[in-house]
């Protein structure tokens, strides 16, 4: 019998279920509810290119006013380096499993045209308080770099990992200050060899007129200074905004493509020198008197100042992959059974469950209630797999 025919000929008990199910999965793919990042077995981006993601970290620097300094600028060179964190933030657990403080610094040459020292220093992240009326948040992460007599100092916070591959990272963030730094959001993975890098980003030159940024597949020119024109985009920051004003600056990627959004309006893609390999992510405020940056006046400053962060991500970590199998498995299903989503939230860096195959399941061979979201054609395809219909 064909299986509209079984289906027809099941008992009005049945065909009523199959009636209710269909009824009420539009009404809950509309809500899908909030979980814990324990429950997920992988996340699903939304996007012009929706991507399956393992992990998921999240980080508020809204109201930490506990931690809240700014602290002057350290001006001598020797000591900038090694200076002290600006604050037990920083020595978190939330933060020491995930981040860690730049303190290198640009005497190997590095860049050729640099024409100013420029040093990393743990003394430029810190937890900002707002001074403003009606702020947007009470507190947020500050990166600076400033322009010294001697040297440019700077900021720089990159991952303890180096073994992401593939990641959607989003930050709310600003960028304010004098002209002549640049401010930064990417992936990286060095090499030997100019060619060999591989660098996804987002920069912002505060040189430049106030709504242009520079989205790039590094690198973007040749060992001998010649310009890549296919490895960068140039855009304009949607809506009449410019980087001044807060905006989420998203960066997908995926593979064999980046692409970019601010607020969730695509703002560049390029599947040009798309990075292939394990890489670290890395935000910076820096100068370097260089052409790519621009020279700072003497104490002239910039910052990056970030509100909150996020990324779901894959990471070929041995460690993070065994901590995230017992996740799932203390969770009861197999890799991607619970799919969650970051971007149908309704509460910021709360996950929400979009559907859970093994709950499901459950139910239908277990009775009860079923209380797990899944798409309509799924959850009456397992209804009638499970009753035989179609075998």
């Amino acid at each position: 019998m064909e299986p509209l025919k079984r289906i027809l000929a099941l008992p009005t008990s049945f065909s009523s279920l199959i009636l209710l199910i269909s009824a009420a999965a539009p009404l809950a793919a509309a809500e899908p509810t909030l979980t814990e990042d324990s429950h997920c077995g992988c996340y699903l981006t939304n996007g012009n290119q929706s991507t399956y993601f393992t992990d998921h970290r999240f980080f508020d620097f809204r109201s930490l006013s506990q931690y809240a300094s700014a602290p002057p600028v350290i001006r001598d060179v020797e000591a900038t380096p090694g200076a002290q964190r600006t604050s037990a933030y920083f020595n978190s657990t939330e933060w020491t499993d995930f981040w860690m403080l730049g303190s290198w610094n640009n005497s190997n040459g590095a860049r050729n045209d640099a024409s100013v020292l420029m040093v990393n220093s743990p003394n430029n992240v810190y937890i900002e308080a707002s001074d403003e009326p009606n702020p947007p948040s009470e507190t947020w992460l500050t990166l600076r770099t400033q322009r010294l007599e001697k040297f440019q100092t700077a900021a720089e916070i990159e991952s303890a990992s180096t073994k992401f591959k593939y990641l959607s990272l989003r930050m709310r963030a600003r960028t304010i200050g004098a002209g002549g730094a640049l401010t930064a959001m990417f992936t990286y993975r060095g090499a030997d060899t100019l060619a060999e890098v591989q660098e996804s980003d987002l920069e912002i030159r505060t040189a430049d007129p106030r709504n242009l940024m520079h989205y790039t597949n590094q690198p973007a020119y040749t060992d001998a200074g010649e310009v890549v024109p296919e490895a960068t985009q140039n855009a304009t920051m949607p809506g009449g905004l410019d980087w001044t004003a807060w905006a989420v600056h998203r960066m997908d990627w995926t593979p064999g493509r980046t692409t970019w959004y601010v607020d969730d309006t695509q703002v560049a893609q390029i599947e040009f020198q798309a990075p292939t390999d394990e890489s670290n992510i890395i935000l910076n405020a820096w100068s370097d008197g260089g052409k790519w940056t621009g020279n700072m006046t003497l104490n002239d400053a910039a910052f990056l100042q970030v509100q909150w962060l996020e990324v779901v991500y894959n990471n070929t970590e041995p460690e993070a992959t065994k901590a995230q199998a017992r996740k799932r498995d203390g969770a009861g299903g197999k890799p991607c059974e619970a799919v969650c989503s970051v971007d149908q939230t309704t509460q910021l860096g709360k996950p929400v469950m979009l559907w859970n195959n093994a709950a499901v399941a459950a139910r239908v061979n277990g009775g009860g209630r079923m209380v797990a979201w899944m798409p309509r054609g799924i959850v009456v395809f397992m209804v009638l797999l499970s009753t035989g219909v179609l075998a």
